[in-house]
Order: structure tokens, then sequence, then C-alpha cells
């Protein structure tokens, strides 16, 4: 009997002896794709790095005769100041308490009406809906602020409609115990709409066939909501959740929104750490590498925050920044 044979195919290498373009024979290859991205590169340099130059003034006592350079360093000086600062702490608390309720609220605000107009059956109907509560996110905040004083002023509609039930006019707007909620609302009212676009994008990757197929099997709304809408929103979800965490002392109190609904009998309640600086700098007449050292530490705070959800994302098996 003969001996079978079997035909070997030889292994290829992975490996290339192709010699590796230089950096300048790359840049040339790519030249149209280089050139198109120099614009954001410039723009990033001169209005981002550039200006960094600008944290040395937390270590020094800044004096305007001297400019920048000539300024003589105090070291640690302005931050030992800001520790012991009553203003700042209250400013800082103000900032993380309003930050942390409108992540609260809003935050899942833009998801829950991505779920509903999706499940909008007719087309004009969702479309009329989703450019009503977008709308709102082109005004600007100073429009938007004298529409919500207007409304809520002891002449407004809203006291209209409370003395219209017998009840007594007040003002929102200058009660501590009202400021906040006002905050959180009007915030909500103005974002929803705009941030609920991505999620709209995240639904429609979805495979629309699965969800033909579960109901097929008899699956209600909520379970194919739950087990099909859900797992192809959670990686969105996750990613906006890290950069709003990372945000949460800039974005999360709204310079433009408070400093033009606030006023001095709710400071105590609304003064954030961006109106503190505004204030202090230019208002006061303050020190501006103290203020210098303000920013750097509500910076540092920041890049501690993104990090730190940025890290709880990818243990809970989501997808990161980085």
């Amino acid at each position: 009997m003969a001996d079978s044979v079997t035909a070997r195919t030889p292994k290829r290498s992975l490996k290339t002896n192709a010699p590796k373009q230089s950096l300048g024979k790359t840049i040339l290859h790519y030249k149209y794709f280089y050139l198109m991205v120099l614009p954001v590169l410039i723009w990033y340099a001169l209005f981002s790095y550039a200006p960094m130059y600008g944290i040395t003034l937390a270590f020094k006592s800044f004096d305007y005769s001297k400019g920048i350079l000539g300024s003589p360093w105090i070291g640690l000086e302005n931050f030992q100041t800001l520790l012991t600062d009553p203003d700042f702490r209250r400013a800082f608390w103000n900032t993380v308490i309003i930050s942390l309720m409108k992540l609260i609220t809003h935050f899942p605000m833009p998801i829950i009406l991505a779920i509903v107009l999706y499940e909008f059956s007719r087309t004009k109907m969702k479309r009329f809906f989703q450019t009503i509560l977008t709308f709102p996110h082109f005004i600007s905040w100073v429009v938007l602020s004298g529409i919500i004083i207007n409304i809520l002023s002891k002449d407004g509609i809203y006291n209209q409609i409370i003395m219209l039930f017998g009840g007594d006019p007040n003002s929102p707007l200058v009660d501590e115990s009202a400021f906040r909620p006002v905050l959180y609302i009007t915030h909500v009212w103005r974002e929803i709409g705009w941030d609920s676009i991505i999620y709209l994008a995240a639904l429609a990757g979805i495979n629309p066939e699965l969800f033909e197929a579960a109901e097929v099997d008899g699956a209600n709304r909520f379970r194919r909501l739950l087990n099909i809408a859900w797992p192809g929103l959670k990686s969105t979800v996750a990613v906006l959740l890290i950069l709003q965490v990372g945000q949460l002392l800039t974005q999360g109190s709204s310079f433009e929104q408070i400093f033009n609904l606030y006023s001095s009998p709710v400071y105590s309640v609304a003064d954030t750490i961006d109106t503190y600086i505004y204030r202090t700098s230019f208002t006061i007449g303050g020190d501006f590498g103290y203020m210098t050292a303000v920013g750097v530490v509500k910076s540092i705070i920041s890049l501690i925050l993104l990090w730190a959800a940025n890290s709880f994302a990818k243990k809970m098996g989501e997808e990161g920044l980085y």
C-alpha cells in the first residue's frame, strides 16, 4: 500500500523588507491631507497652547507696569491665599452642587427624548417636535435670560398665574431657595433637544431588522428597548458621560446662564468659580495672579474628574476616550 503524501504549503512570512518612508516623504505623499489639518493645528497652537504661558501668572505677583515677564515670582503664595479664602470655598461648593444637579437632572433627559422620538411612527410629527425642542439651543443665554426674567418678574406670566389662584407674587430669581431650580429647569429646556441628536444618530445605526425579529418573537416594546436599543446606546452614553464629567466645573455651571440671571441677593447660592473670577478680576480690580491660580486649580480638578470617569467606564466594560 502506497504511503499517502501530504502536500504542505510553505508558511509565508508576514514581515516585509520594504524600506520605511521618512517623515518628509510621508508628509509629501499625503500633502493634501496635511494641508486640510494645518488650519486646525494653527488654531490650536495660537489659541490653546500659546496662552498656556499665562499659567506662570499663578506663581507671580502680577504688576501691570512690568507685565508677565517682569512681575516677581512668589511661589505658591497665591494658592495658599486661595485655600484660606472663604469666598472661593463658597464659589467652589456652589459650582460642585450646581454642576452635579445639572448632570443628574439633565443627562438622562436627552436619552429618554431620543428613545421617544425614535418610537414615533409619523415622520412629520417627529420632525416637528425635534425642531421645536432643538430651537432654544441656538438662542444665546443673553436673549433667553431676558425672556426668563420677564416671565418670572413680579408683573410676569408666572406671578399672574399665581395671583389668579390666590397666591402671593414672588420672584424666584431673588429667592435663594428657588434660584437653583430655575437654573436646572432652564438648562434642560435649552439643551435637551440638541443633546438628543447624537442619541438619535446612535439609534439610527441599529439594524431595524433586529426590532422586527424581536417583535415577531413576541417581545413587547419595553423588552425591545431594553435588549436592543439600550445596548446600541451604551457606548455613546459612556463617552458622553465621560465628557460631561470632565467639563463638570465649566459647562455644568454655565457662566453665561448664571451671570445673566443672578444678582446680589442670591450670591450665596449662585456665585460659582467662573462668576467669582469675573467679579474679582474685572469689577473689584483683583489680582490676576490670584485669579490665574483659581483657574489652574479648576483645570487640575477637571483633569482628575476626566481621568476618574474614563477609568470607571473602562472597568465597567465600556469604551473610554483613551
